[in-house]
Protein backbone atom coordinates (compact mmCIF):
# COMPACT_ATOMS: atom_id res chain seq x y z
CA UNK A 1 0.00 0.00 0.00
CA UNK A 2 1.37 3.47 -0.90
CA UNK A 3 1.40 6.15 1.58
CA UNK A 4 -0.72 8.89 0.01
CA UNK A 5 1.24 11.88 1.04
CA UNK A 6 4.01 10.72 -0.22
CA UNK A 7 3.13 13.00 -3.53
CA UNK A 8 3.00 16.03 -2.16
CA UNK A 9 6.50 15.27 -0.21
CA UNK A 10 8.69 14.66 -3.87
CA UNK A 11 11.85 12.61 -3.37
CA UNK A 12 13.89 15.49 -4.32
CA UNK A 13 13.65 18.70 -3.13
CA UNK A 14 16.23 21.90 -2.98
CA UNK A 15 17.08 22.08 0.77
CA UNK A 16 15.25 25.24 1.88
CA UNK A 17 14.77 25.43 5.63
CA UNK A 18 11.90 27.70 5.55
CA UNK A 19 9.99 26.57 2.78
CA UNK A 20 10.12 22.52 3.45
CA UNK A 21 9.32 23.97 7.35
CA UNK A 22 6.41 25.25 6.38
CA UNK A 23 5.15 22.35 4.41
CA UNK A 24 5.94 19.64 6.54
CA UNK A 25 3.97 21.94 9.46
CA UNK A 26 1.15 22.08 7.06
CA UNK A 27 1.04 18.06 6.29
CA UNK A 28 1.40 17.30 9.76
CA UNK A 29 -0.98 20.27 11.15
CA UNK A 30 -3.58 18.93 8.41
CA UNK A 31 -3.15 15.03 9.53
CA UNK A 32 -3.14 15.57 13.26
CA UNK A 33 -6.35 18.06 13.15
CA UNK A 34 -7.97 15.66 10.37
CA UNK A 35 -7.15 13.13 13.44
CA UNK A 36 -8.53 15.07 16.27
CA UNK A 37 -12.02 16.04 14.21
CA UNK A 38 -12.16 12.79 13.51
CA UNK A 39 -12.02 10.92 17.20
CA UNK A 40 -14.27 13.90 18.09
CA UNK A 41 -16.71 12.90 15.59
CA UNK A 42 -16.70 8.55 16.59
CA UNK A 43 -17.24 9.65 20.40
CA UNK A 44 -20.23 11.25 19.74
CA UNK A 45 -19.40 14.58 20.77
CA UNK A 46 -17.97 16.59 17.57
CA UNK A 47 -15.99 19.72 17.80
CA UNK A 48 -15.78 19.07 21.14
CA UNK A 49 -11.89 19.71 21.70
CA UNK A 50 -11.64 22.24 19.59
CA UNK A 51 -14.38 23.74 21.55
CA UNK A 52 -12.77 22.98 24.64
CA UNK A 53 -9.43 25.00 23.61
CA UNK A 54 -10.80 28.57 21.97
CA UNK A 55 -13.35 27.18 19.11
CA UNK A 56 -12.95 26.06 16.12
CA UNK A 57 -10.94 28.98 14.57
CA UNK A 58 -8.83 29.84 17.19
CA UNK A 59 -7.73 25.73 17.63
CA UNK A 60 -7.09 25.81 13.97
CA UNK A 61 -5.00 29.19 13.42
CA UNK A 62 -2.80 28.45 16.72
CA UNK A 63 -2.50 24.57 15.56
CA UNK A 64 -1.09 25.74 12.19
CA UNK A 65 0.89 27.70 13.61
CA UNK A 66 2.45 25.62 15.97
CA UNK A 67 2.89 23.05 13.35
CA UNK A 68 4.66 25.49 11.27
CA UNK A 69 7.28 26.39 13.99
CA UNK A 70 7.25 22.55 14.47
CA UNK A 71 8.36 21.95 11.03
CA UNK A 72 10.92 24.84 10.18
CA UNK A 73 12.66 23.46 14.00
CA UNK A 74 12.57 19.76 12.84
CA UNK A 75 13.95 21.24 8.94
CA UNK A 76 16.98 23.15 10.60
CA UNK A 77 17.72 20.68 13.15
CA UNK A 78 17.97 18.08 9.82
CA UNK A 79 19.75 20.53 8.05
CA UNK A 80 22.05 20.90 10.65
CA UNK A 81 22.99 17.36 10.83
CA UNK A 82 24.27 17.32 7.47
CA UNK A 83 26.84 19.14 8.61
CA UNK A 84 27.20 18.00 12.31
CA UNK A 85 26.09 14.83 12.47
CA UNK A 86 26.11 14.67 16.06
CA UNK A 87 22.66 16.92 16.18
CA UNK A 88 20.65 14.24 15.16
CA UNK A 89 21.15 12.82 18.99
CA UNK A 90 19.62 16.06 19.99
CA UNK A 91 16.99 15.81 17.58
CA UNK A 92 15.86 12.56 18.99
CA UNK A 93 16.03 13.62 22.25
CA UNK A 94 14.03 16.71 21.52
CA UNK A 95 11.32 14.52 19.96
CA UNK A 96 11.29 12.59 23.07
CA UNK A 97 10.52 15.65 25.24
CA UNK A 98 8.20 16.75 22.94
CA UNK A 99 6.22 13.48 23.07
CA UNK A 100 6.67 13.47 26.74
CA UNK A 101 5.24 17.08 27.21
CA UNK A 102 2.58 16.03 25.17
CA UNK A 103 1.81 13.35 27.27
CA UNK A 104 1.36 15.79 30.40
CA UNK A 105 -0.62 18.58 28.61
CA UNK A 106 -2.95 16.06 27.65
CA UNK A 107 -3.19 14.79 31.29
CA UNK A 108 -3.53 18.28 32.40
CA UNK A 109 -6.57 18.59 29.47
CA UNK A 110 -8.01 15.19 30.32
CA UNK A 111 -8.74 16.17 34.63
CA UNK A 112 -9.96 19.72 33.54
CA UNK A 113 -11.90 20.05 30.57
CA UNK A 114 -11.43 17.66 27.70
CA UNK A 115 -11.75 14.77 28.86
CA UNK A 116 -10.49 11.05 28.74
CA UNK A 117 -10.49 11.07 25.30
CA UNK A 118 -7.75 13.59 24.97
CA UNK A 119 -5.67 10.82 25.44
CA UNK A 120 -6.76 9.35 21.87
CA UNK A 121 -7.23 12.94 19.99
CA UNK A 122 -4.32 15.02 21.32
CA UNK A 123 -1.65 12.17 22.06
CA UNK A 124 -2.69 10.00 19.36
CA UNK A 125 -2.54 12.97 17.21
CA UNK A 126 1.31 13.84 18.22
CA UNK A 127 2.40 10.40 17.65
CA UNK A 128 1.09 10.21 14.13
CA UNK A 129 2.04 13.57 12.97
CA UNK A 130 5.74 12.67 14.43
CA UNK A 131 5.56 9.37 12.39
CA UNK A 132 4.58 11.57 9.23
CA UNK A 133 7.19 13.85 9.92
CA UNK A 134 9.71 11.38 9.98
CA UNK A 135 8.11 9.72 6.98
CA UNK A 136 8.28 12.39 4.85
CA UNK A 137 11.93 14.10 5.72
CA UNK A 138 13.75 10.21 5.35
CA UNK A 139 12.20 10.73 1.61
CA UNK A 140 14.21 13.66 1.50
CA UNK A 141 17.42 13.77 3.79
CA UNK A 142 19.07 10.50 4.68
CA UNK A 143 18.38 10.41 8.06
CA UNK A 144 19.65 6.70 9.02
CA UNK A 145 22.96 7.56 7.45
CA UNK A 146 23.01 10.99 9.76
CA UNK A 147 22.56 8.77 12.58
CA UNK A 148 25.73 6.48 11.92
CA UNK A 149 27.94 9.10 11.22
CA UNK A 150 26.92 10.50 14.44
CA UNK A 151 27.88 7.58 16.03
CA UNK A 152 31.18 7.08 14.31
CA UNK A 153 31.63 10.56 15.61
CA UNK A 154 31.32 9.39 19.28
Amino acid sequence: MTNPLIGIWPARTVHSTRQEGIRLGLIVGTVTWLWVALVDAMTGRPWHTFSMMGGVLAFTVVHYLLNVTYGMVLLSVVHSAERAPSVIFGAIFGLLLFEGAFAMFTNILAESSVGSVAWVGIVGGSLIGTAVAITLLSRTHPLVQYLHRAEDER
